[in-house]
């Protein structure tokens, strides 16, 4: 199908309304931080829960590399993000949702992390696979999701706990937590853009998206349960969606 004029404004008024929506989902939070209307942490929870969904527009552009362009530019937004910044805004938003550990570091490692596995996961699959765009969608679901469940689960209900000496300490609650959400959020993520989305993505079966459901489900739970937790942002969504990609690619699935 040509790219002609009509294509690149339907493409535009995408971009435009996909950077209103993360414009809203930081600036709301952290106007809330700053009236004392919210803390710290439930702030960081609300721009990292809501702005990231702006990456399930990506298979909706007949041109995705806007995709790209647009998680470059929240990347970007995100670094400039620092206890030094002289910017104003970007100042705010580091003292809203920093935390403590970054102070070391001096900007927001934990949402630098999560844009640059978003920024990856999109270009790789943009460029190598453009009609499979539910596997990289799947795995930011559950960065997004499945990772802050865990901890909210893991640090209320965990009773029984697995460490291992290069990880902070993990509890069985909180990962059986991400694995029942991650498995939800991808067949969700499998179902709605494999079967809804044919004229841009390749058509799933239902036996496929079960499947592949669990595979990315139990994949993710592993490697979250042996990630660094400063780290698990980048692992666990990138780990995760390649392992399955190669899967269904390279095998029978």
């Amino acid at each position: 199908m040509a790219y002609g004029i009509d294509s690149l404004l339907q493409d535009l008024l995408l971009v435009l309304l996909t950077y209103i929506y993360v414009a809203l989902t930081i600036m709301i939070p952290v106007q809330l931080k700053k009236r004392n209307k919210v803390s710290k942490f439930t702030a960081r929870k609300m721009v990292h829960s809501f702005a990231g969904l702006s990456v399930l527009t990506t298979p909706f552009y007949i041109w995705p590399y806007f995709s790209v362009i647009i998680a470059g530019s929240l990347t970007i937004l995100v670094l400039l993000s620092s206890k030094e910044s002289k910017v104003k805004k970007f100042k705010e938003l580091y003292d809203s949702i920093g935390e403590e550990a970054e102070e070391k570091v001096g900007y927001l490692q934990g949402p630098f992390h999560y844009c640059i596995s978003i920024l990856l996961l999109v270009t790789i699959f943009v460029i190598f696979a453009p009609h499979q765009l539910y596997f990289p969608l799947a795995g930011l679901l559950i960065m997004i999701f499945s990772d802050t469940l865990a901890s909210v689960v893991g640090k209320r209900w965990g009773k029984h706990h697995i460490e291992f000496p290069w990880t902070s300490r993990r509890s069985v609650e909180g990962s059986l937590a991400l694995f029942m959400s991650a498995f939800l959020l991808s067949l969700g993520s499998f179902w709605f853009f494999g079967m809804f989305t044919p004229v841009t993505q390749q058509v799933l079966t239902w036996e496929n998206i079960f499947v592949y459901a669990l595979i990315t489900a139990l994949a993710a739970t592993i490697i979250e349960v042996i990630s660094p937790s400063t780290y698990d942002d980048l692992t666990v969504p990138i780990l995760t969606t390649l392992l399955i990609y190669i899967l269904v690619t390279f095998t029978i699935f």
